[in-house]
């Protein structure tokens, strides 16, 4: 069987290539298109990863392109879909909406049209913690109320998501959404707030805290977010479901920082700056489905996984 990882080269998708490498016996096609939005020589070193993996293929393209994923899903046959690649953030999402619409809703609808012709076993889209919007319950249950959006990424995951489901109403594909909630670890995107914050304490310099640091977020390592999505491929009883992947222990932003201090044996100089409106103060996943569906269980605390962490930004 070949599986298809789109997004592959990025830092959720070279974790999930490996795992996949490791635990199953499948082939897998990369799918990325290399994009700017953080520096393109990090996802190239990911990719590379792989190059004299046998069981490993790159393709360096876009899933907007009908054209293309018709003719690699004509020659490929893939038996399943994990849908990993979009623009990603919360931030930029604000500045160029456009851009998210045409990949993360356009793009998907691409995929998942492609996917239903070809008749692929499954379809597992990597969904985010942002579906939740204000207004939304913690700890967030898949089923409850979601409230809208804070964001239009967030938007953009929730509409990708409809289609999916929609798309396996009227057609019986076996699509999945599998909700991500703050995934981090080695190779983590240079933006988001650990890598942020781990650069600066280790070069010495003040770094940007949005709010007063009492914002909750619920981190979750990315080795465990992978061996859910694994679990996904053969599980029963998941096509048209919504399933959080999250560790259920939301940490304060000024927690995360005293542990990145411990961590590099510096103390960090923070520079306070407002609150941001597309920022939710809480994330936290309800893991009740996923420990049914698909016997999944965190492993790697908080405290253990921002040493690993900080350790290898110190040589990476």
């Amino acid at each position: 069987m070949t599986v298809l990882v789109t997004g592959g080269a990025g830092f959720i998708g070279s974790h999930l290539v490996r795992q996949l490498l490791d635990r199953t016996e499948h082939a897998v096609v990369i799918l990325d298109n290399f994009n700017d939005y953080y520096d393109p020589r990090m996802k190239r070193a990911n990719a590379a990863l792989f190059e004299n993996e046998p069981r490993v293929s790159l393709v360096e393209d876009d899933f907007r392109d009908a054209h293309l994923c018709e003719a690699l899903f004509a020659r490929c046959r893939f038996s399943h879909v994990i849908h990993l690649g979009a623009y990603p953030g919360v931030p930029f999402s604000l500045k160029e909406p456009q851009l998210y619409i045409d990949a993360n809703i356009s793009g998907t609808a691409v995929l998942l049209d492609t996917a239903r012709r070809h008749e692929v076993e499954r379809f597992l889209f990597a969904s985010s913690s942002t579906v939740y919007g204000r207004g939304a319950q913690s700890p967030f249950v898949e089923d409850a109320a979601l409230g809208i959006p804070a964001s239009p990424y967030g938007a953009t995951k929730r509409a990708a998501e409809l289609l999916g489901f929609t798309w396996a109403q009227l057609y019986g594909l076996a699509f999945t959404s599998l909700r991500f909630f703050n995934v981090y670890g080695p190779r983590l995107r240079p933006e988001l707030a650990l890598a942020v914050f781990t650069r600066k304490i280790l070069a010495g310099e003040p770094l940007p805290l949005y709010g007063d640091g009492s914002v909750l977020r619920d981190f979750t390592h990315v080795s465990d977010v992978c061996a859910g999505v694994i679990s996904a491929m053969t599980a029963s009883g998941i096509a048209g479901q919504s399933i959080n992947l999250g560790h259920n222990e939301p940490v304060q932003m000024l927690r995360l920082i005293s542990l990145i201090d411990a961590a590099a044996g510096k103390k960090a100089a923070i520079e306070y700056h407002p609150s941001r409106v597309e920022d939710m103060p809480l994330t936290c996943a309800d893991l009740t489905k996923a420990r049914r569906l698909l016997n999944y269980e965190p492993q790697v605390p908080i405290e253990e996984g921002v040493r690993e962490y900080v350790e290898w930004a110190k040589v990476g």
